[in-house]
């Protein structure tokens, strides 16, 4: 699908970083998120930078997961230089 993740990254401020199938790419905030329910756990940094990718979408080990419609709407471009990793 069009919108299937490729490349993820975790940033700096539970942001991550995304490639799309469809060749767009950029950041994703996951701030307003980690106040709710299974996503509170991602205010660990050490957990929030296992991030990957199942499946075409973003999840974390847990089963933590950002809906594809969810990602793509809230997808902000950005300068490559912006999106270097996050160090725990």
């Amino acid at each position: 699908m069009d919108w299937d993740v490729t490349t993820v990254r975790p940033l700096e401020d539970y942001e991550i970083y995304v490639e799309l199938e469809d060749g767009r790419d950029g950041v994703f905030d996951l701030k307003p998120f980690l106040e709710h329910g299974v996503f509170r756990e991602l205010r660990d940094k050490q957990y929030f930078s296992r991030v990957g990718i199942v499946l075409g979408a973003v999840t974390w080990p847990h089963e933590q997961d950002i809906a594809p419609e969810t990602l793509v709407a809230g997808l902000r471009p950005v300068a490559k230089q912006q999106t270097t990793r996050h160090q725990p």
